[in-house]
């Protein structure tokens, strides 16, 4: 048996906007009303209501984490409003997990942003930071008891998406929505993430480190979007450049940290010219990204040489309609994770994506769940993937 380091955190992970339900407030509900080519989030799964079913599916399968975010959309729906009502929400939700016997993972912003805020300038505003730390030091008010805090979720997909925005509203990219997450088909090129951007993110995670820290015991850091690049010969120089556009440059923010989160799906390989679209293949996944599931080990490895910090795999998973096929990918990704804590990773916990087939950021058609949500009754069904990852968290091994 594969076995991993005693008190491995073995869990899901879900985002507010994509299983909460009626997110009105926020920017992206606001986009779905008027962006061509996005679906509604709508009720999502309702689990703004139903988070107890949530958490106990996790709890009974033998998961010992829940990685769930907090919708700023929600704390603070006008410009320094904050409602009691929300954060008493969410302290409900933490103490739910915690009455599970499980660990909360909190996350304090995944994507969305209040409307208000958007229509303020968003984070290229110059008041951004101040606004954001308002909001932070009402949420981390609620945290206690709380051991780990993830300030931003990818903040190298949010900067491409705020490039992505920009471009939008200057006309230097046309009005349709090409989501972060699929890769479907012909498109036009999406913006690399924006160095300067990038650097905002930064200062912007370490604002929030210093506020967790200051109010709460929690270890804190952010997750970072690995692409397990590769290089084909002659595009070694490339890939370097590459890696820090998409991640290195993310990955020094991660300096001080207490963990980095990583965040991998698929691999891709890159050439003299730069990244190469994923081949059409009949294995490729239902975001059109390649069937890898070494891309795990190959993120967790690179992401230990850059940091040294210890790592949370706080994503990973398919899209993919076939069980099956969920739990063979799972399978070899916890492979090539258990080789590279062999190899002197310090990995602290592997955090599925995810829990529910949820909204996929302006599409309901990629399923990525252990448990599938009727849309119509919310009823959860739990898939088989779901009960053989409880007893991987059971035995701490495969």
């Amino acid at each position: 048996m594969m076995q991993f380091p005693d008190g491995f955190l073995w869990g899901a992970a879900t985002a507010p906007h994509q299983i909460e339900g009626n997110n009105t407030n926020s920017d992206f509900w606001a986009n779905e009303g008027r962006v061509p080519g996005m679906e509604r989030s709508g009720d999502a799964c309702d689990s703004y209501h139903r988070y107890p079913e949530d958490i106990r599916l996790m709890a009974d399968a033998g998961l010992n984490t829940y990685r769930f975010g907090i919708e700023w959309a929600r704390v603070e729906p006008a410009e320094g409003i904050i409602s009691n009502a929300s954060l008493a929400h969410y302290r409900r939700m933490i103490d739910a997990v915690l009455e599970a016997g499980m660990k909360p993972f909190v996350t304090l912003h995944h994507f969305t942003n209040p409307r208000w805020f958007a229509e303020a300038g968003g984070w290229l505003d110059d008041g951004a930071v101040a606004r954001f730390e308002n909001y932070l030091r009402a949420v981390t008010g609620i945290l206690d008891g709380v051991e780990w805090v993830v300030t931003m979720n990818e903040p190298n997909m949010l900067s491409m998406m705020t490039a992505m925005e920009r471009a939008m509203r200057t006309g230097q990219q046309d009005g349709q929505w090409h989501s972060p997450t699929t890769d479907d088909g012909p498109r036009p090129v999406l913006p690399a993430p924006d160095e300067e951007i990038g650097k905002r993110f930064i200062d912007v995670h370490h604002v929030a480190r210093a506020i967790v820290r200051e109010n709460t015991d929690a270890k804190v850091g952010w997750s970072v979007a690995n692409r397990a690049f590769v290089a084909r010969p002659g595009g070694e120089d490339r890939m370097a450049q590459l890696r820090w556009t998409w991640e290195d440059l993310y990955l020094s923010g991660s300096e001080g940290d207490d963990f980095v989160g990583v965040q991998s799906y698929s691999s891709q390989w890159v050439d003299a010219d730069g990244i190469e679209p994923y081949p059409p293949h009949p294995d490729n996944t239902l975001v059109g990204t390649a069937y890898r599931p070494d891309a795990l080990g190959m993120a967790v490895r690179h992401t230990h040489e850059v940091t040294g910090l210890p790592i949370v795999v706080t994503e990973n998973g398919i899209a993919t309609d076939d069980d099956a096929r969920r739990i063979a990918y799972t399978t070899g990704a916890l492979e090539g994770l258990a080789a590279a804590v062999d190899a002197g990773a310090d990995v602290l916990g592997y955090l599925h994506w995810s829990l529910l087939d949820n909204y996929e950021w302006g599409h309901w058609r990629p399923t990525f769940g252990l448990v599938a949500v009727d849309r119509t009754t919310f009823e959860r069904t739990p898939k088989p993937s779901l009960a053989w990852l409880g007893n991987v968290a059971r035995n701490n091994g495969l």
